[in-house]
């Protein structure tokens, strides 16, 4: 089998291919990495007879793999995408988003700050990428508005592939829809309920993330969490509770019957709406983190935290790492966000105390059986 080097096809093409290649590398080893204490690390073929043979590397060895791969795929990336052909592709925008992010886990940061400047842009405005916030916070779950300015790294689902269950693994759809939609949900009084399908109720919203939004001037708060039990009590709908229900559900994702695919397949498996990966209220409150913990410019951290709060309908707050980490919890509510800010601050312990959380320990996962069997991979010593 040919490697990219020994090709033949356009220089610039290949340029490009390479560089999207190290940034997807880098991309899936910091998730790697931040799940796991200790991985291996791969940069080179292996022959399938010494598989089973690789050895985990030390944390920062993949770390300095990650930052290497980024800092050598930035360059070659584009500057943009055409959204009709290549939406979805790596662009320098989340090359440097990406970096950013990697900085700020190993706790650089004027470096991380200066990766999420050159991302960012001017607070409010449009960055050198064309990137900005859009005006209405609800649009970014608009199924039909994939890929708008706010959106850096996106994943793709369609409802194309008409997944089946006999092949899971086969679906390009966003199975999150009917994972978090109520079960037995049944709209009573149709216009006076959300069109969500009848689905598992996986995922609950606890009541201690709903206490933290101003429910009557926050307006993410109607986009991100739908309280399904004071419809019920009010007669418009009905349901089943699920196991922890809450009565609340995350509205960013729940998903909808004008979502329901027509084509062939399971339903279940071929909802369509995207997920974003990173987007630019995430990049702009990492940056005024950042420089607060850098000592960095105050005032752009505060103009940064303000512009994703006006957006939201709030006042301004000071812009300490407390609040910020507040704003990012709000903002991100469902993303997948909170669990790795909390793990990276050293909040987990707290925040999680309840869950049975322990440092050292719960903020990273166990090696699954079966990676060790007939392996040379080392169970992490806390577990």
């Amino acid at each position: 089998m040919l490697k990219l080097p020994e090709i033949d096809m356009d220089d610039n093409v290949k340029a490009r291919y390479t560089a999207e290649l190290k940034f997807l590398r880098a991309f899936y080893y910091f998730d790697l990495i931040r799940f796991f204490y200790e991985i291996p690390l791969l940069t080179e073929p292996i022959d399938p007879d010494n598989m089973y043979n690789v050895e985990q590397v030390p944390a920062d060895q993949v770390y300095d793999q990650i930052e290497a791969d980024l800092l050598a795929a930035i360059p070659g990336l584009p500057t943009s995408v055409p959204r009709s052909t290549e939406a979805g592709r790596a662009t320098q925008g989340a090359g440097h988003a990406l970096l950013g992010k990697v900085y700020l886990w190993r706790e650089k940061y004027a470096e991380a700050a200066q990766e999420f400047a050159a991302v960012n842009g001017t607070p409010g405005g449009t960055s050198q990428y064309g990137y900005e916030l859009l005006d209405n916070f609800a649009e970014l779950w608009d199924t039909s508005n994939k890929y708008n300015t706010e959106s850096i790294m996106e994943v793709s689902h369609t409802s194309k592939s008409n997944g089946v269950w006999d092949c899971i693994g086969c679906t390009e759809g966003n199975i999150l829809n009917i994972m978090t939609a109520p079960r037995d949900y049944n709209v009573l009084v149709p216009g006076q309920a959300p069109d969500y399908v009848s689905g598992w109720s996986f995922l609950p919203v606890t009541q201690d993330l709903v206490d933290q939004y101003d429910r009557i001037e926050d307006k993410r708060y109607p986009a991100t969490i739908s309280n399904i039990d004071s419809l019920a009590q009010a007669g418009t709908l009905s349901y089943t509770p699920g196991y922890q229900n809450t009565g609340f559900f995350l509205a960013k994702v729940a998903g909808k019957q004008s979502d329901v695919s027509t084509g062939g397949g399971n339903y279940e498996l071929n909802f369509y709406q995207n997920e974003y990966e990173i987007r630019l209220a995430d990049t702009y409150l990492l940056e005024a983190e950042a420089l607060v913990r850098s000592g960095g410019n105050a005032s752009r951290a505060q103009a940064l935290l303000d512009a994703v709060r006006t957006r939201a309908g709030l006042t301004s707050v000071p812009a300490t790492v407390e609040n910020i980490m507040q704003e990012r919890r709000l903002e991100l509510a469902g993303e997948g966000h909170r669990w790795f800010d909390l793990v990276r601050t050293g909040m987990a312990a707290s925040e999680l105390a309840d869950k049975g959380f322990v440092a050292g320990k719960h903020d990273r996962l166990p090696i699954p059986l079966l990676e060790l069997t007939n392996t040379k991979l080392v169970q992490d010593p806390a577990y």
